[in-house]
């Protein structure tokens, strides 16, 4: 959480800072062959960096934090062995390793931070600004509360980040990119090429007779494995929404009129104004054209004398906190429907404004929002209910209860699922019909056990879904007639494939010998299709992606063959033209290549420099200890 905190207020730097240090994890956990042993650790350490101390607390709560943040994104629970899967506790420790030894070396070399930085830092940080884009006291501390924070402990992880973005910085420095670095990524996005092709499919590969028993029966016992019924599960789940007790809730009219009152603010909608802006360099020129103005010119005539576009002019239509130069927003905030302003000292120049149209304030009355209010309220009040109703749910299956049988007592109706698969499909192959979205309940399902102890899947938005396997159906081998059909299937896409591959090197080879590749599909009845402006990344209509590889693979006057979009499908292609764009390097394209790849290198440079500081420092991992933290997670 505060490391979401610390990035939101950093720099550009700063964001390379912490990119590098997590995504470069490689090259920091080089040094993890020196770990493994238990050389002057506690065991309440995790880890050893010079003479700094991870302590297993520290590093608990960070790797909670950094679970739960993940099943938001993600908008399911992560399970502790999908997140040690997905390499979650390695790539927080690689990121605290990193960071504890950038601050062993700021130490070292007695760098510090002032007060009066770290305090620009703060209230500059649009997180604790309040709704007239000042720095708001009040804001800042809920803020910190809200994630857990004391003022101190958010001070100090702000000191220290700081000091790590200028030592980093400092390393990263400025980097220059080659040209020749440069022409190559050019080349490599932007070379198109255009090419003729044929277009081969099932009738090209011609009559294909059924196999004959003993051939199907081969292809099948070669193929076994792939033909494998799949691990079947039975699933009761009970589902607890905040909209499954809203609809139940009761809010009387009272209480919708103190709550009205209460958040008045929030139906009120501010003035806003259509204002048109033009700004000159100087007040010479400004009480000039103000003069014009003055003189009954028109607003938008004087700016388009000064060859201005209406998409120049126009602000659009803003509240008035919306309007970034603050001298210009009291100034047009002032001015009737219609009025121009005097010549404006503003941030960005001297400006006149004009206001073309108002929308004045207003507040939705209680009767408008009343019905919005009450499912407000009825939700807010389910919230805090589904909690309660879990807790006794829980309770009730803790004292020995059956899961249909607690559901029951709440009024909560059990589903069972017959059968389902890992991918949450039924024994049809089809998805498993209205599975709870936003959460993964095949992957808690083939995590758990018959009637083993589940801990409730949550909701991101609220609410939990109960789980209990009641049976399992294992993988099993299926014999030759209950997958006949898909056997059929497979081997007739195989021998078209096949057919296909021989068909296009026949192709291939009267190309090569001098014939065109036109002639070559006349003599098959087939068109031969053109294609120009083939870009890598980029497969047009027609050419799928695999057989961009092959083109691009193929040198100019040149032919090949590539699978098509399917196995039935093949292509086969003659490379007509090559074009590369040449390199300006003054065009936005090539700026933006160039601060690509200079933030490449310069991430590059940074994670050298932090793999050199962990072998001189020293690092050393408690894996007995690190194995505690991510083996007994969980989310709350």
């Amino acid at each position: 959480m505060l490391r979401g905190i610390h990035k939101a207020s950093a720099n550009w730097l700063g964001r390379i800072v912490m990119g590098v240090i997590l995504g470069l994890i490689a090259i920091s956990f080089g040094v993890w062959g020196i770990g493994d042993i238990f050389r002057g650790f506690g065991q309440s350490t995790v880890a050893k960096v010079g003479g700094t101390e991870i302590r297993i607390e520290q590093f608990r709560q960070l790797y909670q934090d950094r679970m739960q943040q993940l099943s938001r994104n993600l908008g399911r629970p992560i399970l502790p062995d999908q997140a040690r899967a997905l390499g979650l506790d390695r790539q927080l420790l690689s990121q605290l390793i990193a960071e504890t030894a950038i601050d062993e070396r700021a130490r070292a070399l007695r760098l510090a931070v002032s007060d009066a930085e770290i305090a620009r830092h703060i209230t500059e940080n649009s997180n604790f600004k309040g709704i007239n884009g000042q720095f708001d006291r009040a804001r800042f501390e809920q803020v910190l509360r809200s994630n857990g924070f004391t003022e101190a402990r958010f001070l100090a992880e702000q000191r220290r980040g700081t000091l790590r973005q200028q030592l980093v910085g400092t390393i990263g420095g400025e980097t220059f990119v080659p040209k020749t670095v440069l022409e190559a990524f050019n080349r490599f996005q932007n070379e198109e090429r255009t090419i003729e092709y044929i277009a081969l499919g099932p009738a090209q590969a011609g009559d294909i007779p059924q196999p004959v028993p003993e051939a199907l029966t081969k292809y099948f016992d070669e193929r076994k494995a792939s033909f494998r019924a799949p691990e079947y599960r039975k699933v009761m789940i009970v589902v607890l929404t905040p909209d499954d007790l809203a609809a139940k809730i009761e809010v009387s009219d009272a209480d919708l009129k103190k709550t009205y009152e209460e958040r008045r603010a929030r139906f009120d909608t501010p003035e806003r104004r259509h204002l048109k802006q033009i700004v000159f360099p100087n007040m010479e020129e400004a009480r000039a054209a103000a003069d014009t103005l003055a003189k009954g010119t028109a607003f938008e005539a004087l700016a388009a004398k000064r060859e201005l576009k209406e998409s120049d002019i126009d602000l659009g239509t803003v509240t008035k906190t919306a309007v970034v130069d603050r001298d210009v927003a009291e100034a047009a905030f002032a001015l009737k429907d219609g009025e121009v302003s005097a010549p404006v000292s503003g941030r960005f120049g001297i400006a006149i404004v004009k206001v073309a149209k108002i929308e004045p304030a207003k507040t939705r009355s209680f009767n408008e929002v009343s019905a919005e209010l009450k499912r407000d309220i009825a939700t807010e009040r389910a919230r805090s209910e589904v909690t309660n109703v879990q807790e006794k749910l829980d309770d009730e299956r803790l004292g020995g209860a059956k899961l249909a049988d607690a559901a029951r007592k709440f009024n909560l109706t059990p589903r069972v699922i017959e059968a389902m698969d890992r991918s949450g499909n039924d024994v049809d192959g089809k998805p498993v019909p209205d599975l709870p979205q936003g959460v993964d309940v095949p992957a808690a399902a083939f995590s758990s056990e018959v009637y083993g102890e589940n801990e409730p899947l949550r909701f991101p938005g609220g609410g939990y879904v109960w789980f209990d396997i009641e049976s399992i159906k294992p993988s099993r081998e299926q014999s030759l007639d209950e997958v006949k059909d898909q056997v059929l299937t497979r081997w007739r896409n195989d021998e078209v494939a096949s057919r296909l591959k021989t068909k296009a090197t026949e192709m291939l080879d009267k190309i090569k010998a001098g014939t065109s590749l036109a002639t070559v599909a006349g003599a098959d009845k087939l068109k031969a299709e053109w294609r120009p402006g083939i870009k890598r990344g980029n497969p047009p209509p027609g050419i799928p992606a695999g057989a961009i590889v092959e083109i691009f693979r193929t040198q100019k006057d040149s032919s090949g063959s590539a699978d098509g979009a399917s196995p039935t499908e093949r292509i086969v292609f003659h490379v007509i033209d090559v074009k590369v764009p040449p390199l300006d390097a003054e065009a936005a394209e090539a700026k933006r290549i160039d601060e690509a790849l200079r933030g490449r290198m310069t991430e590059d440079i940074i994670a050298q420099y932090v793999a050199r500081l962990e072998s001189e420092i020293g690092v050393s991992i408690n894996q007995n200890a690190l194995n505690q933290v991510t083996r007994g997670s969980s989310q709350n």
